[in-house]
């Protein structure tokens, strides 16, 4: 997998009304993606639900979207996990399954002192054979990788990058020392694209996306080939949009706004639910703003 640049879509799973997964909406909605200039699709992380997903069902849909896509853009499988044992097992199935990459989160609620820590990333890029991206989140996780472990864990020749969305740019500022052409920083979160950018990021992973796609691809590619104006002007524009898009726990939001569109990717699986009404209305009167509907 070369590295990449511009906009990853942590993509959302659609549902049956039965809560089944909604196979044909998830082919529909990858091929619209490649169409819209997403650079690379990540599956099964929490915009997917992965909480309330068997292992079973996020080999199907690692299966389902490796061949629907076909090596048009690479996939990148969420193989994250509190266990680490776990972890490498889950990495090693969706390596046969196809994918390009994996993305694995910091440890949750057992969190790790710096060694373990270390340990729970490297352990896993040293028994896989594709790339290994870092998910820093501690909203989620409660726990932040250290700058030092991740200065170390970047020398590992399958460690490839890091998802950074503790929303801390000093903290990108103290990890972007080891940015280099085999190691890329990626935003997490989408109302700082262009802060990180500035700070040596390669691209966003992206919740904006999955209704933006075209947009998001633009104003990250935009500031990379040099027209900083023009980008921040529509990391600007699109200001509203983003942080109504995490006016509730996501992917409550975004799932919401695709129904909206017409896109019909169903409702939830507890205990996500359906978003309250009048952080609806909120939401729809920034994407009316945004020219969405």
């Amino acid at each position: 997998m070369n590295r990449i640049t511009g906009s990853i879509v942590a993509l959302i799973t659609p549902f049956n009304e039965d809560m089944s997964v909604n196979f044909t909406k998830l082919g529909e909605l990858l091929d619209w993606h490649i169409e819209n200039k997403t650079d690379a699709i990540l599956i099964l992380g929490t915009t997917s639900e992965s909480p309330t997903m068997t292992h079973e069902e996020d080999l199907d849909i690692c299966h389902y979207t490796v061949e629907r896509v076909g090596g048009r853009v690479p996939i990148i499988a969420s193989s994250g996990s509190n266990c680490t044992a776990s972890v490498i097992q889950y990495s090693l199935d969706f390596q046969a399954a196809g994918a390009d990459a994996v993305m694995n989160i910091a440890p949750y609620y057992n969190k790790a002192n710096k060694e373990g820590m270390y340990r729970h990333f490297a352990d896993v890029a040293d028994v896989i054979d594709i790339p290994l991206i870092m998910y820093n989140v501690p909203g989620r996780t409660g726990c932040s990788i250290p700058v030092d472990v991740v200065g170390r864990l970047s020398q590992h020749e399958n460690i490839v990058g890091i998802k950074e969305a503790s929303g801390d740019l000093s903290y990108v500022a103290k990890i972007a020392r080891y940015a280099n052409e085999n190691f890329a920083i990626y935003s997490g979160n989408d109302d700082v694209i262009l802060p990180v950018l500035s700070l040596g990021g390669s691209g966003v992973i992206s919740v904006l996306a999955n209704v933006m796609p075209e947009e998001t691809h633009n104003m990250v590619m935009s500031y990379l080939k040099g027209d900083v104006n023009g980008a921040m002007v529509e990391q600007i524009r699109l200001m509203q949009l983003i942080n109504n898009l995490f006016i509730e726990v996501n992917p409550i939001p975004v799932k919401e706004a695709m129904n909206l569109m017409g896109m019909n990717v169903g409702g939830f699986r507890l205990p996500l639910c359906e978003a309250d009404p009048a952080n609806r209305e909120i939401l729809r009167a920034s994407m009316e703003s945004a020219g969405l509907i």
